[in-house]
C-alpha cells in the first residue's frame, strides 16, 4: 500500500502542474474517477483542502455542489455541515463564512478541532481558480438551485471552458447548461429505477455525454445499453471496496466516491 502511494505520488510530481488559460490543452486524465465533494473522506466535504486532495490523489474530476447567496454569490456546500443551521439562499455570503464548515465532519470522524481546523465556505470562483492551476484534473459543477446562468457566466469570464463540466439530475438545469455551453460535457444523473430508454432518448436529443445512475441500480445490461448508445456509463456514490470492484466488473466507466485514493488503488491493481 505504502508502496503504492509512494508510486503514484511520484507519477504526479512528473506531470506539469501549472497551466495557462490560454492554454488550456493540458494532458487531463482520464481514469473515470470523481472525488465527491473532492476527497470528503479525508476532509471536509465542499472544501478547498478537500479539492485539493482530490486533485494530488489523481481523481480526473473532482465534483461540488452550487448555491446562491442572497447577495448573489455563487458558495459552494451541500447543506447542513456547520455549527449554524441557516438556509444558504437566505443569507449573505458574509454570513455563511462565519460558519465552520468542518463541523458535521469533526463529529462524524471524531477528529479534534487541532487536527480538523475550522474551515470555511468557499465561492465557486475560489474553486475554478484552484483547478485552473492544472491540468489533471478538472471539476463537475451540480447546482443546488436555479443558478445556472450565474455558473456558466463565471465560468465564461474566467476561460475556465476546458476545465469545467456539470451534472445533477434536474433535467431542465442541464439542459440549460447544453443551451449555453454545448461545449461543457454533462453528467446527467439518474435513479436506480429509472426509465433508462428514456433517459438514452433524452440525454442524446440533449447532447449529454453521461448517464450516471444510482449504483444499487446498475446491471451488466444496463451498462450495455447505455455504452451502446455512444454514453459514459457512470454510478454514484460508492464508498464500498466490493461495491467499486463489482461496478468495475461489469463495465462502470466512472465512479463518484468520497474515497477516490481508494478507488484508483482497486483500479491500479487490476491493470
Amino acid at each position: 500500500m505504502m508502496l503504492l502511494r509512494f508510486t503514484t505520488a511520484l507519477l504526479l510530481m512528473t506531470l506539469p502542474l501549472t497551466a495557462c488559460a490560454d492554454d488550456p490543452s493540458g494532458p487531463f486524465l482520464h481514469n473515470g474517477v470523481t472525488a465527491h465533494r473532492g476527497n470528503s473522506g479525508e476532509f471536509p466535504e465542499n472544501t478547498l483542502p478537500a479539492f485539493r486532495s482530490g486533485i494530488e490523489v489523481g481523481a480526473d474530476w473532482i465534483e461540488l455542489d452550487v448555491f446562491r447567496s442572497s447577495d448573489g454569490r455563487l458558495v459552494v456546500t451541500h447543506g447542513r455541515v456547520g455549527d449554524v443551521d441557516v438556509r444558504v439562499a437566505d443569507s449573505t455570503y458574509a454570513e455563511l463564512r462565519a460558519i465552520d464548515v468542518a463541523t458535521d465532519f469533526r463529529k462524524r470522524t471524531g477528529r479534534s478541532l487541532e487536527k480538523c481546523p475550522p474551515e470555511r465556505m468557499p465561492l465557486l470562483e475560489d474553486v475554478l481558480k484552484l483547478v485552473m492551476t492544472q491540468q489533471r484534473t478538472r471539476v463537475s459543477i451540480q447546482p443546488k438551485m436555479d443558478c445556472v446562468p450565474q455558473a456558466v457566466a463565471l465560468v465564461r469570464r474566467l476561460k475556465a471552458e476546458k476545465w469545467v463540466g456539470f451534472n445533477d439530475g434536474n433535467l431542465a438545469y442541464m439542459a440549460e447548461v447544453k443551451r449555453l455551453a454545448p461545449e461543457i460535457p454533462i453528467f446527467w444523473d439518474r435513479g436506480p429505477q429509472t426509465d433508462l430508454a428514456a433517459d438514452i432518448r433524452t440525454a442524446r436529443q440533449h447532447g449529454f455525454e453521461a448517464l450516471v445512475l444510482r449504483h444499487d441500480g446498475i446491471t451488466a445490461e444496463k451498462v450495455q445499453q447505455i455504452r451502446q448508445a455512444g454514453l459514459e456509463a457512470g454510478a454514484w456514490t460508492v464508498n464500498d471496496r466490493k461495491e467499486m470492484e463489482r461496478l468495475l466488473d461489469l463495465g462502470v466507466e466512472r465512479i463518484y466516491t468520497d474515497r477516490p485514493q481508494t478507488l484508483l488503488e482497486i483500479m491500479e491493481r487490476r491493470r
